[in-house]
């Protein structure tokens, strides 16, 4: 019953004419980020973070969070119309979507991916309602101990997961800690790091590193590609007949479970859940050899896992402060900004604003809905505009986002220094997503750590003295292993030394 007045109290917060204009906006340029190749929802957030400084907190997290998985749908239609994948999650969408264009059937395939990907958000937020209580309430038993193994358990699932090398992951979360420890000393207020300079004496700035490493590195890099910007099919009807709904039920049902379970995985990213469903709804298929030449559902399941798995991804921030992606870790820095912590107290301490934010999801959703189906003309028009001036302007826009925050020429500066580090780094394949979570949850991390040493006067078996904390450790230990093993050339036979290597 207390789940359903406070979901009622979340609507009336979320209905306001002011939420609803930020959930419209943040829904609008969504769809625009994720339709323009190139440009990644982390990049996005970072872009809207010095927009939403300015409004309060309700309505920034409002339209940060829809300006999320509104990537999510607008990947979908330069996968479909042009074979070019908006977004990461989108790529495997071209497979089918892209060949039902060439059928002349381009209406269907994103009529179906905007059902889907709406049903798959909808029930994944629907899943948030129900555990956010008794995540809450468990996690309301952590102490500092137990919370400090809880994040260590989050990154080392992020560094398993991330990239191709675990020792390139672990080097960038080393940084990432470094960075954060930047500034005042939280215990003896005394500065650290900071090299004489008064701009570092409250850390490096947040926003732009994010927009940095994400935002000014992803330019330089998409400066080098060459994009497709003629459209090669016409749109038809977009109305699906009785047999693609039927086809689409299931792979619509098995996406929206697959994606919002793989959402709650630390690490675990939406390209991930738009794969693994794609080859699930094929292993399934009674005619596994249709798929790649225009199977509807080809584009039904992944576009829903997908968007499932961006609702789903928001379940740990919210209950227990952890973020599970880059994207995430840039809405929490958003939160953070504002002075407001993710996590179990959020629920206690700004109920209003965080059950308002819930129902945005709902209401963010049935937005991009009707946004969409209609607008997929307008989408395609924006294709039309040539990159060169494209990233231009948004270059622009980050320059004056960065200074307008603090009037900072500094933060100009920082912005442009992790902008040419991020494009390095891309080139030499070194994962960001650690540098940005541990930056994000470095602060926490230290502030566990050190009254943890506090409670025990310096003894570090604290640490495993505690059964979940200990348990916590001991699954950390055993993911970062499973991980190292992948890359050990176990099997593989070694040369003697008369043989050529």
């Amino acid at each position: 019953m207390d789940v359903v007045l406070n979901i009622l109290a979340g609507f009336a917060v979320a209905l306001t004419p002011q939420n609803l204009m930020f959930a419209l906006m943040g829904s609008f340029l969504g769809t625009l980020i994720g339709v323009l190749p190139g440009i990644g929802p982390a990049a996005g957030c970072a872009l809207l973070i010095p927009l939403t400084a300015r409004i309060d907190p309700t309505g920034s997290i409002i339209m940060l969070t829809a300006l999320f998985y509104g990537t999510q749908y607008g990947g979908t239609i330069t996968s479909v119309l042009l074979n070019v994948p908006g977004e990461a999650s989108s790529v495997i969408t071209c497979l089918d979507g892209y060949q039902m264009a060439k059928q002349g059937r381009p209406g269907v395939a994103l009529s179906i991916s905007a059902i889907g990907s709406f049903i798959g958000g909808t029930l994944a937020s629907l899943a948030l309602v129900v555990v956010a209580g008794p995540l809450t309430r468990m996690a309301l038993e952590f102490g500092p101990v137990e919370f400090f193994a809880l994040m260590v358990l989050g990154l080392s699932l992020l560094m398993g997961l991330a990239g191709t090398s675990m020792v390139k992951a672990l080097m960038m979360g080393i940084f990432g800690l470094l960075l954060s420890m930047v500034g005042m000393d939280p215990v003896r207020g005394s500065p650290r790091f900071t090299f004489g300079q008064m701009e570092l004496m409250d850390g490096i700035g947040f926003v732009p590193v994010i927009m940095g490493l994400f935002g000014l590195a992803e330019i330089l890099e998409n400066a080098e590609k060459r994009f497709t910007q003629v459209v090669q099919s016409k749109l038809s009807s977009l109305i699906p007949t009785r047999q693609d709904v039927k086809d689409s039920a299931m792979p619509i049902l098995r996406g929206t479970v697959l994606g919002t379970l793989l959402g709650l995985v630390p690490g675990m990213t939406n390209s991930a859940s738009s794969f693994l469903s794609y080859a699930m709804e094929k292993k399934l298929s009674k005619h596994p050899e249709k798929f790649g030449t225009g199977a509807i559902e080809g584009v039904a399941g992944p576009e829903t896992a997908n968007n499932a798995h961006a609702n789903g991804a928001l379940i740990p921030l919210f209950t227990l402060g952890i973020p599970a992606s880059p994207t995430i870790a840039v809405i929490m820095g958003a939160f953070m900004m504002n002075g407001i912590v993710p996590g179990p107290f959020l629920f206690k301490d700004h109920p209003a604003l965080v059950w308002g934010v819930i129902a945005s999801f709902f209401i963010g959703n049935v937005i991009l809905l009707i946004l969409n189906l209609p607008l997929i003309r307008l989408w395609v028009k924006v294709l039309k505009i040539p990159y060169s001036i494209l990233f231009g302007l948004i270059l622009a826009f980050m320059i004056i986002g960065v200074y307008g925050l603090d009037n900072s020429a500094f933060d100009i500066m920082t912005m442009i220094v992790f902008g040419v580090l991020g494009y390095v780094l891309r080139k030499l394949d070194f994962p960001l997503a650690p540098v940005v979570l541990t930056l994000v949850l470095g602060p926490l991390m230290e502030r566990s750590l050190r009254t943890s040493m506090e409670m025990s006067q310096g003894d570090f078996s604290i640490l495993w003295s505690s059964p979940i904390s200990a348990g916590l450790l001991i699954a950390a230990a055993a993911v970062l292993i499973s991980s190292a093993l992948r890359f050990l050339p176990i099997g593989k036979r070694i040369p003697s030394g008369d043989e050529e290597v």
